[in-house]
Parts: structure tokens; C-alpha cells; sequence
């Protein structure tokens, strides 16, 4: 019997390619989706470990990567008590190594593809997400493919509009396998539609934040797009060096056709 695989997705960054974001010393300006891979039979260790860290620090709002990262809203309090902040910190990395999951995404520099795509599709490419939904979720398909696993896919909610685009592009992988042109796409080995449709188990589905493995989801993805841009950045190498990201589990040789993606990253990698 197949075992059954959940992907939990969240987003960051603006999905439009004619975003201006503010000016940033870090030089990261993308789009990504990402987030964690766990096995089914693994959630209830998920749900009892984020239980225990939340009830241990008394915390009755979700965890929120950006919030925890600026001080900001609920999370204001680590700017005022450094003490216990550096202790929840602590406590919150060793949280987020000890889950059983595994980290994936797809980080698309915006630079890199507006310099790529800017006269192509009648110098409008498409929006961000449609090419990082594409690859993120083919390369948990070809992971499901190796675990003997079925995967179910899971988002946060974002708006009306977005969600339905998360929907639809499902429906187009199942139905009529990856978008791009199979000629410059040949080295990453395309799923078809019938691989996309046998492993995929019905749509993609929302989740709020009150969910703890879209709360993990959040937390995650961060460090992979730090480590895009600055691949010392120290969370994203605590996460490899236990083995959470899918990047430290697979052959060398994988990583470009499975391993976290960065896309039009051709300047900075």
C-alpha cells in the first residue's frame, strides 16, 4: 500500500515580475513557494511537538516567521525582553530541527527573471507563482515517486484570486503536465501529466495559519531563500546539517533535477 505524503505550501515575496520592493542591503528581491514534506503517518508527532513549544511559552497566537524575524505585533516582546528572546530563539531552532519533515521549494530571483523572460509572452511573463508552483510541486512529485507515496498538497489561504490560481495550476500539471518548453527543459527530466495525475490526490486545498504545519511551512521557507542569497546564513545551515532540507538528503547528482530550486539565480550563485 502506498504511503501518503502531505506538502504544506506558504509564499513570499510579491508573485507580479514588475514589483519594485524597497531598497534592501541584502540584494534579495524573489518570489518563492515552499515549505515542508511529511509523511502522514508523521503528523500527530508534528501536532504533539508544536503543541508543547506553544504551551511552554505560553504563546496563543501562531507563530509568524516574519513577525518573530521584525519583533513585530505579537511577537514585539522579543525586542523589549533580549533575554528571553535569545532563549525562545534558541528554543525555536531546536523545535523547528527535531519535526520529521523535509524542507523543498522554488526561490525565483526577480532580476534574474525579468532579464530572462522581458521579451518573451509579449514582454509580459507570467506571474512569478506559476513558474514556482511548476517546479516546487514537480520536484514533491518526483520525491513522492521515489517514497512510494501519494501526495496531497495543502496552502495557506492568500487572497480570492491567488488561491484559485494555486488550484488551477494544479488542474494544468494533471492535465496537461509541465508548462515549459520541452526543448530547454530537457536536463531536469519532466514529470508528464499522467506521472502528475497518478500521484497527485485530488486538488490542492487551503489552510489558514491557525494550521501548526503551515505555521512549520512559514518558518522553513525563509531560510531556504536566505541560503539562496547567503548560503551561510546560520539557520538555513542548521537546517541541512540535520538533514531537514531536501538538499542534505539526496545525491550530489540529484540535487539539480530534485533539490530546492533557485531560479535566475545565474548571477548569484
Amino acid at each position: 500500500m502506498h504511503r501518503r505524503l502531505h506538502l504544506y505550501i506558504d509564499d513570499s515575496g510579491s508573485r507580479r515580475p514588475d514589483h519594485q520592493p524597497s531598497p534592501r542591503t541584502d540584494r534579495m528581491d524573489y518570489f518563492a513557494l515552499g515549505g515542508i514534506l511529511i509523511f502522514e503517518d508523521e503528523i500527530d508527532r508534528l501536532m504533539r511537538a508544536h503543541k508543547d513549544f506553544m504551551s511552554k511559552w505560553e504563546l496563543e497566537y501562531p507563530l509568524h516567521s516574519s513577525r518573530i524575524r521584525g519583533h513585530r505585533g505579537p511577537f514585539s516582546w522579543l525586542r523589549t525582553q533580549p533575554d528571553r528572546a535569545k532563549s525562545f530563539i534558541d528554543a525555536l531552532e531546536q523545535f523547528l530541527i527535531s519535526l520529521p519533515v523535509i524542507g523543498i521549494a522554488c526561490v525565483v530571483d526577480r532580476p534574474g527573471y525579468v532579464a530572462r523572460y522581458a521579451d518573451r509572452y509579449g514582454g509580459q511573463p507570467w506571474l512569478m507563482c506559476k513558474t514556482a508552483y511548476a517546479i516546487m510541486i514537480e520536484r514533491a512529485v518526483k520525491f513522492a515517486q521515489r517514497s512510494n507515496a501519494e501526495l496531497e498538497i495543502f496552502f495557506e489561504q492568500s487572497g480570492k484570486a491567488e488561491d484559485q490560481d494555486i488550484k488551477a495550476y494544479t488542474k494544468l500539471l494533471k492535465r496537461e503536465g509541465m508548462p515549459f518548453d520541452p526543448d530547454t527543459s530537457k536536463a531536469y527530466r519532466a514529470l508528464t501529466a499522467e506521472d502528475f495525475a497518478k500521484i497527485i490526490l485530488g486538488e490542492a486545498r487551503e489552510r489558514t495559519k491557525k494550521t501548526p504545519m503551515i505555521q512549520v511551512a512559514d518558518l522553513y521557507l525563509y531560510p531556504m531563500v536566505k541560503g539562496g542569497y547567503d548560503p551561510t546564513y546560520p539557520p538555513y545551515q542548521k537546517l541541512l546539517a540535520a538533514n531537514r532540507l531536501i538538499d542534505a538528503i539526496l545525491p550530489e547528482a540529484d540535487r539539480p533535477i530534485l533539490g530546492i530550486k533557485y531560479s535566475c539565480f545565474d548571477q548569484k550563485r
